[in-house]
């Protein structure tokens, strides 16, 4: 997919700017956005998503610019797949509920279509045995397995992760990072904000750094790791790399 921002700035209330003059335009398979808590990053990738606005600036997805007015936004939100840091699965509905109801909904699919995708997900997440319990009979692990499911159901344009295993145990990460990375393998595009330094390395293609309200560093991931330019970029990989095995 290709991703343009012009000006991008974002504020809440008065005085609480959160990044402003964010300019970036490239292709984009694989990419994480990295940086320090209360950077940017989160509200970034929801105005991506359509889910906030900005307070001013562009932005264009595969050369279509993106109009934020609810009409538009409501549109355009159907055709992109959103995994939050929390599952926000419904807590009141099963687990094969969860991803067939919002098909069914949200997607015109029909029932019986809808039964048969959620069913295909479930067998191919390892989650068959789990499709007719409720978010509070599973484990972290198997509900973020599940948003993603949900939101791999109606074959989005490309897919956006929010932290996906900030709540997570080491174990569960695991879990997660595996299944994004085989949704990359299958060609679906994505943009995950993580602080799984060794997952934004390894399996994304690109990387971004958000701090201090702007886009300090840009490249491709292997060499900005190796070779960070911006000094911010160095302190904060040093920090979070000081006690990796």
């Amino acid at each position: 997919m290709k991703v343009k921002l012009t000006h991008l700035t974002k504020q809440f209330g008065k005085n609480k700017k959160v990044f402003s003059n964010i300019n970036f335009q490239e292709n984009i398979h694989s990419l994480a956005i990295i940086g320090p808590s209360g950077g940017g990053k989160s509200t970034l990738l929801k105005i991506i998503g359509g889910l906030i606005p900005p307070s001013s600036g562009e932005m264009a997805i595969d050369d279509k610019e993106i109009s934020f007015n609810e009409d538009s936004l409501s549109s355009y939100r159907k055709k992109i797949g959103f995994v939050f840091q929390h599952s926000g699965l419904f807590n009141h509905m099963t687990a094969i509920e969860n991803i067939k109801v919002p098909l069914i909904h949200v997607h015109n699919y029909s029932e019986k279509d809808a039964q048969t995708r959620a069913c295909e997900l479930l067998k191919r997440f390892g989650l068959e045995k789990d499709a007719l319990k409720k978010p509070n009979e599973l484990s972290g692990g198997q509900q973020q397995r599940i948003s993603i499911a949900r939101a791999v159901a109606p074959k989005p344009k490309f897919l956006l992760f929010d932290e996906p295993t900030s709540a997570l145990d080491p174990e569960y990460t695991v879990e997660v990072l595996d299944i994004i990375n085989e949704l990359k393998k299958d060609g679906i595009d994505f943009i995950i904000v993580t602080h799984e330094m060794g997952f934004a390395r390894h399996a994304c293609e690109k990387v971004a750094f958000l701090a201090d309200g702007s886009l300090l560093e840009f490249g491709e991931s292997e060499e900005v790791f190796k070779n960070p330019k911006n000094l911010k970029l160095k302190k904060f990989l040093s920090k979070l790399l000081e006690w990796n095995i």
